[in-house]
């Protein structure tokens, strides 16, 4: 474990760290002509070696470096095919945490896996997965008949109302499995403050009530799952 731990560290600071903006952009207008890239594949060579802190391993730096290298041209030259820019950035990292789990775990990759799997705690991943899209259409068909009736004269991200509900259920849950209760009051005491502004401005009953309910219904979804989750030690 210590081995990837070091090998994802050194990623971290290659790929955020030691790679300003200036290169990235470089790298994205020329592409493999772009000096940079090959900068930034030493430096994760080097960074490889440094960590480990023994150059016999100088074969895992270059199988890391030669497979950055490769992965990062890959990501360059598929990023115009994307409309959203994030999705070949995940891509892209998820490409390189597994190159770092085969270099740590090559003599043994089938039972590292099925190590991890067994570590995996389907309870939890059950409670996370239904606070998230579940719990946000679960509520939009709750409130539905009531949101027909809201008419909002301001300008908002898109879903962001949705994603805001998801972190906030998902911070509950956190509070709940660490026992931390005061945390969720802090959570809507902060909420509160910023949709302050907002009910001030509106100056709508309909509204107030609609996001008070709505609030209720979010906290109090998050605060079942996780007491159920704890109930019946599905951990």
């Amino acid at each position: 474990m210590i081995l990837f731990i070091k090998l994802l560290l050194a990623h971290l600071l290659g790929d955020f760290l030691f790679q300003p903006t200036k290169w990235v952009i470089h790298k994205s207008a020329h592409k493999i002509g772009s000096h940079y890239l090959y900068f930034h594949v030493l430096i994760h060579f080097v960074l490889v070696l440094l960590l480990l802190g023994n150059y016999t391993h100088w074969r895992i730096a270059l199988v890391i470096a030669l497979s950055h290298f490769v992965i990062d041209l890959g990501k360059l030259y598929s990023e115009p095919r994307f409309k959203n820019r994030s999705v070949p950035f995940f891509i892209d990292q998820f490409l390189h945490i597994m190159i770092l789990f085969g270099c740590a775990y090559y003599g043994n990759i089938i039972g590292q896996i099925d190590y991890l799997i067994g570590l995996i705690d389907w309870g939890l991943v059950t409670a996370i997965f239904f606070l998230t899209f579940p719990s946000a259409i679960l509520m939009n068909v709750l409130l539905e008949k009531m949101s027909k009736q809201i008419s909002l004269d301001h300008k908002s991200l898109p879903n962001a109302g949705k994603y805001i509900g998801m972190i906030e259920r998902l911070f509950v849950l956190v509070f709940i499995i660490t026992g931390r209760w005061e945390g969720i009051g802090l959570l809507i005491t902060a909420k509160s403050v910023f949709r302050f502004n907002d009910l001030k401005e509106s100056n709508s009953r309909k509204l107030t009530e609609y996001i008070l309910i709505g609030t209720l219904l979010s906290f109090g979804l998050a605060i079942i799952t996780g007491l159920i989750y704890l109930s019946f030690g599905f951990s």
